[in-house]
C-alpha cells in the first residue's frame, strides 16, 4: 500500500497556509518539517492537563510523570534500545553532544585519537575538536570523494591505531544526502577499542533506526526532524552511561536518565516527541504493511514505526528523483551528491546545488518570491563547503522534499529554478 497523500496532508496544518494567495511549498524540511495533529494534540495536552514538573504527590504532576516516562519509551521503540533508560532528552543535538563531551572526557589520555569525518553538521565536529583540544588529543579526519559523494571508507586502515578511542560519524550528511555504512564504520572503529558517536538527525525522518543493528555506542536525532517539536533525543548504552561522570546539579537523580537530564525538561517538548512517534506508527500501521518486517528485537510499535519510515523514504525516493533529474539538466548546475538513480538507495531526499557566478542566496530569494521555502549557504555543514571550495562563493543551494510533499511541487520549483537561470 502506498502513501495517500489525501489522508496525510490534511494532518499538516501548515500545509494550508497561504501568502498573498499562494500556499507555501515546504522544501526546507532539512532545517525541519511542519509538524502533524498528533504532535500539536499532545502538546496541548500537556500545556492545558499536567502542565507541572514531575516527581510530587498532586494530581498534574503525576500525570506529567506518567508523559515523560511514555516519551521515553516512545523513543526507546524508535530506535529499538534495549530500555527507557538509555533515552535522554535534551533541548537539542547541538546541546547534548556537548553534554557528552564533559561526561566522557575522563575517558581519554593526553595523546588518544578520536576521527571526526569531513561531511559532519558542525553540531558533531566542533564539540569533538574542542574536547581534542582540551585534553591534548589527535584529531583526525576521514574525507569524502568530492567525486561520488561517498566516504573514503578505505582511509581508516590508515587513521585506526591503537591510540584510536573516537569516532563521530553522521548517518547521512545534511548537505549531500549520503547515507553513510554506519554499520560497518562502527564495526572497525569497534574492534579497534573505540567508541562511536552517530549523527542520525538527517537520517532520522528518511528510514528506520536500530541501534541494536547498527553496533555504535551514542546516537541522537532532533524531533524537529522528525516531524515533533524542538528537542533533541540522544540513545546510549545502558551500561556506558552508567559510568559516565554527568555534569548535574546536587538534587538531579542519580539514576539513569534523569542523571544526564539536569534542569527543567521541557514537558510540552517530549509530549510533542510522543505524538511524531504516534503519527509515525499511524503511517505505518495503514499504509506501510507491505514495508513491515519481522524481527524478533522489534516491539510491535517499533516495528510499525519502521514501516511508516519506509512507505514513506519509497516514496520520498519518486520525489527526489525527479528534482535530481531535473536539476541535472540546467546548464553548469552542480548537484553535490548521488545523482545516479541507480545508486539513490544511498542517499536521502536532502539534495544540494552550486552554478558558477551564481550566488545561492539570490536562487532561495526568487523561489522564496514563488511561495517556496529552501536555504541557502552552509547549512552549518562548514568542513563539507570548505571541502568544496563553496565556502567564498555562499555555500549552496538545498532543496529537501519530504513525504508530504507532491510531485507538483516539485514540478513547479523546477519551472521556478529554470526561470531564474533563463533570467540570471
Amino acid at each position: 500500500m502506498s502513501l495517500n497523500l489525501d489522508h496525510i496532508r490534511p494532518l499538516f496544518p501548515a500545509l494550508d497556509v497561504h501568502d498573498h494567495g499562494r500556499r507555501r511549498t515546504y522544501l526546507d524540511n532539512p532545517a525541519g518539517t511542519q509538524v502533524p495533529r498528533q504532535v500539536i494534540d499532545r502538546m496541548l495536552h500537556a500545556l492545558v492537563h499536567c502542565n507541572a514538573n514531575m516527581g510530587g504527590n498532586f494530581t498534574t504532576t503525576r500525570e506529567a510523570t506518567a508523559l515523560v516516562d511514555s516519551a521515553h519509551a516512545a523513543m526507546a521503540d524508535f530506535y529499538n534500545a534495549n530500555s527507557a533508560r538509555e533515552i535522554v532528552f535534551g533541548p537539542n543535538s547541538t546541546s547534548l553532544a556537548f553534554v557528552i563531551t564533559r561526561a566522557i572526557a575522563h575517558l581519554f589520555n593526553e595523546g588518544d585519537e578520536i576521527i571526526v569525518t569531513r561531511m559532519e553538521h558542525d553540531a558533531n565536529a566542533s564539540p569533538w575538536r574542542i574536547l581534542a583540544e582540551e585534553r591534548g588529543l589527535v584529531l583526525k579526519r576521514l574525507d569524502f570523494d568530492r567525486a561520488n559523494y561517498q566516504l573514503n571508507v578505505e582511509q581508516l586502515d590508515e587513521l585506526i591505531t591503537d591510540r584510536t578511542r573516537f569516532a563521530a560519524i553522521n548517518y547521512a550528511s545534511n548537505l549531500l544526502g549520503t547515507i553513510n555504512d554506519v554499520k560497518g564504520i562502527c564495526s572497525r572503529i569497534r574492534a579497534a577499542g573505540g567508541l562511536t558517536y552517530i549523527d542520525a538527525v538527517q537520517y532520522a525522518p528518511h528510514g528506520p533506526i536500530d541501534v541494536q543493528e547498527l553496533g555504535c555506542d551514542f546516537l541522537v536525532s532532533s524531533a524537529y526532524k522528525f516531524y515533533g517539536p524542538h528537542q533533541g533525543v540522544l540513545w546510549a548504552r545502558e551500561e556506558l552511561l552508567e559510568k559516565l561522570h554527568p555534569y548535574k546539579l546536587r538534587v538531579s537523580s542519580n539514576d539513569l536518565p534523569g542523571r544526564f537530564e539536569t534542569g527543567t525538561q521541557s514537558l510540552e517538548g517530549q509530549a510533542g516527541t510522543l505524538g511524531a512517534v504516534d503519527y509515525l506508527e499511524w503511517v505505518g500501521q495503514t499504509m506501510g504493511t507491505e514495508f513491515k518486517i519481522a524481527n524478533r528485537s522489534h516491539t510491535e510499535r517499533t516495528s510499525n514505526v519502521h514501516a511508516g519510515l519506509r512507505a514513506m523514504a519509497s516514496y520520498e525516493e519518486t520525489l527526489s528523483t525527479r528534482l535530481i533529474e531535473g536539476l541535472v539538466g540546467f546548464d553548469d548546475v552542480i548537484v553535490h551528491g548521488i545523482t545516479d538513480p541507480a545508486q539513490f538507495a544511498k542517499r536521502v531526499p536532502t539534495v544540494s546545488i552550486s552554478k558558477p557566478g551564481m550566488r545561492p542566496a539570490d536562487m532561495a530569494t526568487a523561489l522564496d518570491d514563488k511561495g517556496i521555502f529552501v536555504w541557502d549557504g552552509h547549512s552549518y555543514a562548514l568542513d563539507v563547503v570548505e571541502w568544496l571550495g563553496l565556502a567564498d562563493k555562499g555555500g549552496v543551494v538545498r532543496f529537501g522534499p519530504t513525504h508530504y510533499n507532491t510531485i507538483e511541487e516539485i514540478d513547479f520549483t523546477l519551472e521556478v529554478v529554470a526561470d531564474f537561470l533563463r533570467r540570471s
